[in-house]
């Protein structure tokens, strides 16, 4: 289940909200608001898409489990699915050469 949206990584690139097949993010003038926590399906695509790795999903969670921001990175938990995937990156800088760009345009 999402947990959170790092205010502090997040580059506001909204693709969480573009990738998330339940709807759970609002988009907003800033940083993407978890609207709709329970919809969510925990299939990590806000996560793994996450240019900057600003987003923690709990693997294993049956509701929300309170987390910190401060706990996350303390444990190094942001992007750690990715990694586990093997995705290397999670840096702001640079962010607008991920391949992902695609995703980050408008649809019309």
């Amino acid at each position: 289940m999402i947990e959170l949206v790092s205010e502090s990584r997040c580059v506001e690139c909204d693709i969480c909200v573009k990738v998330c097949p339940a709807n759970v993010f609002d988009m907003t003038e800033g940083v993407p608001v978890i609207a709709r926590q329970d919809d969510c399906q925990t299939c990590f695509l806000c996560e793994i898409y996450c240019p900057t790795d600003a987003l923690y999903v709990a693997a294993r969670a049956d509701g929300p489990l309170a987390i910190s921001e401060a706990e996350v990175e303390q444990r190094n938990l942001f992007g750690s699915y990715s990694r586990a995937l093997g995705w290397k990156r999670g840096k702001a800088g640079g962010s607008q050469l991920d391949p992902t760009h695609r995703i980050r345009v408008a649809q019309v």
